[in-house]
């Protein structure tokens, strides 16, 4: 079995923390790769140097089957190393080092227990839908998948107008700071502080999230995830960004975007059988009694 360790150099690392982590592959018989941003990390913090055939780039490439990958850090890390894989059927574990986490739900602590699970194939996962974006990008992407949305948003002051289109039929056109498409796991990302709903992530949807919209009355929607979304950017003023998950590209004026569920998908690793509304309690304290 092999486990591809992806992190980011801005984790708050600890040299006891990645002892642990190679540790439990040599427990566990485990062979590894770790991606190149992370390698000079290792190699600091603990003095191991890794072998080049060790550590892989920007695209993990073809593994053998058996083959997790596990992400240090929060759900920014998670993203990050899902492009990675560039859609290749490899189970993703996220390992909580950051904050709210609702994608690295697995605790940094009880590292040995985490990959027991894992040499016994004790760990269930769960298929996430992920979104393909194409259009008037500035330059081709690395990549034109997101896990968790799709963004169009105003850069500095000035609204822009999004005219949105689902089947070709006209939603609305959205004034305002901008639009969010985001699949059922985005719903409590960037969609949820949009105002938009809490999606169980096996529900087969979409949903678009106005940006601070001028029209007071729009509201979120909720599509089919069969659906083919089109939007129109329209500016004035103003200059407009767009985002897929954590990468961010420059926009031009006019620009529009198709955006569909991807062919592809991401088949999210759930530790200690923790569910969707267990996160949901734990990170949003729902059920606390804040009146004691």
């Amino acid at each position: 079995m092999k486990v591809l360790l992806f992190s980011r150099p801005q984790v708050p690392h600890t040299a006891e923390e990645i002892r642990q982590l190679f540790e439990a592959f040599r427990l566990f018989g485990f062979d590894y790769a770790v991606n190149e941003e992370f390698a000079p990390i290792i190699r600091k913090m603990t003095g191991l140097e890794l072998p080049q055939e060790k550590i892989y780039g920007h695209r993990t490439g073809e593994q053998p089957s058996g083959t997790v990958m596990v992400c240090y850090g929060g759900d920014g890390t998670l993203l990050d190393g899902v492009q990675r894989l560039d859609g290749a059927p490899v189970p993703v574990l996220g390992i909580n080092a950051g904050h709210l986490g609702f994608l690295t739900s697995a605790p940094n602590k009880g590292l040995e227990t985490i990959f027991r699970e894992i040499a016994s194939g004790e760990i269930a996962t769960e298929v996430r839908t992920m979104l393909r974006v194409e259009g008037d990008f500035p330059s081709r992407p690395d990549s034109m998948l997101a896990l968790n949305e799709f963004a169009v948003q105003r850069h500095s002051a000035g609204m822009i107008s999004v005219e949105a289109y689902v089947d070709n039929q006209m939603v609305a056109t959205y004034h305002g700071d901008g639009v969010i498409v985001s699949t059922p796991t985005g719903s409590t990302a960037y969609s949820l502080s949009a105002g938009g709903p809490v999606v169980a992530p096996t529900c087969q949807c979409l949903v678009i999230s106005p940006l601070a919209p001028h029209n007071l009355t729009m509201r979120p929607v909720v599509i089919p995830d069969t659906s083919v979304i089109t939007l129109h950017v329209h500016m004035r003023r103003s200059d407009a960004f767009i985002t897929l998950d954590n990468r961010t590209y420059g926009l031009s004026r006019g620009a529009t975007f198709t955006v569909r569920r991807a062919r592809q998908t991401v088949f999210l690793a759930v530790p200690h059988n923790i569910s969707f509304y267990d996160t949901l309690r734990n990170k949003m304290m729902w059920g606390i009694d804040i009146r004691s």
